[in-house]
């Protein structure tokens, strides 16, 4: 398994859509730049509720999250999210749980990326620097 920290740009999906649509301007769409967790061991994504609340998420579900450790939780679950990594997006639905943001194996599916362990970073999967390649 493998774990890095990189700067993420979060944006609410949904006013993301609403701007394109000329139902909001680009200033009213919800937007974080921070640091998030890259974890290999974890499938899905999840954001802290403060972040959650910040990006104006609506909740949308509750669903079960079973922690390393075995631990179940019913955590609440977001609607859509766009995530920026070194200019490539995806879009997914994460969690509200814990206190960092913690983005799993999908979204590097998401973005073809994967984790150089022994450098610390993320680097293309199948595609080049520029260009994404995306398995079907």
């Amino acid at each position: 398994m493998g774990q890095v920290h990189i700067r993420v740009m979060l944006t609410n999906h949904r006013e993301e859509v609403m701007a394109r649509l000329g139902q909001l301007t680009p200033d009213q769409v919800h937007r974080h730049e921070t640091e998030a967790l890259i974890d290999t061991g974890a499938v899905q994504s999840a954001l802290p509720a403060a972040i959650a609340n910040r990006l104006g998420l609506f909740r949308l579900k509750r669903t079960d999250a079973q922690y390393a450790d075995g631990r179940v939780e019913e955590v609440d679950v977001t609607e859509a999210v766009t995530v920026e990594i070194l200019g490539r997006e995806t879009v997914i639905t994460p969690m509200v749980l814990g206190e960092q943001i913690l983005l799993g194996v999908l979204v590097l599916e998401g973005l073809d990326l994967m984790v150089d362990t022994l450098r610390q970073r993320l680097v293309p999967y199948q595609g080049t620097a520029d260009q994404p390649v995306f398995r079907i």
